[in-house]
């Protein structure tokens, strides 16, 4: 499945962004919410779109957004730049490469990677791969975060030794608590 196969109007401004992800040649991948939602847990929803992009990118990004139907929300300090979709008033999270996931309190240990290495190709938009989604998912660590992960690993098991392995490179904490997620899904599941 493409991201422009969202259904809906969430479809819509995944064809804008798409849009403008082909006439700015940028890297990007859809995180979040609808990438969960793309990777097997379709009980997940979600009301906005998550979009990683390079750090290089987000200048020009912000700037051509308007052309392509998106009104760029003022950033409050310390937050990510967001984006409007004029048509449908969906939000659009930019996820800036070297941003950091997490909370104040409880920040990610690595920052947010090239999106070229969450499976991004220039001038695509393409869904995260699922061992990215964990990285962000573990990184940001927020309960919905957490459950989010649980049932993905109830519908992955398959994958779950690759996402360890991939894991373990990023940071020795998220092999550990990708274990911890999968002794809660085994209990869960009885």
């Amino acid at each position: 499945m493409r991201p422009s196969e969202l259904p809906g109007r969430y479809g819509r401004v995944i064809r804008d962004f798409e849009r403008l992800v082909a006439a700015t040649d940028v890297h990007a991948v859809v995180a979040g919410g609808w990438a969960v939602w793309r990777h097997g847990y379709v009980g997940r929803v979600t009301q906005d779109v998550d979009i990683v992009i390079p750090a290089v990118s987000q200048e020009v990004v912000l700037r051509v957004a308007p052309m392509f139907g998106f009104d760029v929300l003022p950033v409050r300090e310390g937050m990510w730049p967001k984006l409007t979709h004029r048509e449908t008033a969906i939000e659009v999270d930019l996820m800036p490469e070297a941003g950091i996931p997490g909370t104040g309190t409880r920040p990610a240990p690595v920052p947010i990677r090239h999106p070229s290495v969450y499976g991004g190709q220039a001038g695509e938009l393409s869904f995260i791969g699922l061992a990215g989604l964990f990285e962000l998912k573990l990184g940001a660590h927020r309960a919905k975060d957490v459950a989010d992960l649980v049932e993905l690993i109830k519908v992955n098991p398959a994958q779950l030794d690759e996402i360890r392995q991939q894991l373990e490179q990023v940071h020795p904490d998220y092999s550990a608590e990708l274990s911890n997620l999968i002794r809660q899904a085994h209990e869960e599941s009885g």
